[in-house]
């Protein structure tokens, strides 16, 4: 198999409902996440996709949807509080927002849908919240 990588760096907050620490409260991070894209073939140029493609659909999609808003959870009890003190910034999500979910979502909602007209497939995300500490998920 022959893959293709590309990275982004966004800037997020969000709170993970139950966490026994810190991360229970509302913070943020400096997101640097990762694509990888994989292909059947590679094309007439002898590549999985061009780059600028996982630019422009995944990237992209980062930056006018995620960076520099909150993540918030659906089912999270602070959502109408902080729908009243600021709607534009949050992003309502149907999962807890921890790197895990996060990349998990990217990888089996937002891939398949930005990369639709393409010959290539989204396979893994890794989600680095700081410089140690990551997550990733894979088809």
């Amino acid at each position: 198999m022959i893959i293709a990588e590309r990275y982004h760096d966004i800037s997020c907050g969000h709170r993970v409902v139950g966490h026994e620490g810190k991360c229970r409260f509302l913070h943020g991070h400096n997101y640097r996440i990762h694509f990888t894209v994989s292909s059947a073939s590679l094309d007439d140029v002898g590549r999985v996709v061009d780059f600028s493609v996982i630019k422009s659909q995944l990237c992209e999609w980062l930056e006018e949807n995620f960076d520099h808003k909150f993540l918030i959870w659906e089912k999270d009890e602070l959502l109408d509080q902080l729908r009243t003190l600021t709607p534009e910034s949050l992003v309502v999500v149907p999962f807890n927002p921890t790197a895990e979910n996060i990349a998990k979502y990217l990888v089996e909602v937002i891939g398949p849908a930005q990369l639709k007209d393409y010959p290539v497939e989204l396979i893994s995300c890794k989600v680095e919240e700081t410089a140690k500490c990551s997550a990733s998920y894979r088809l």
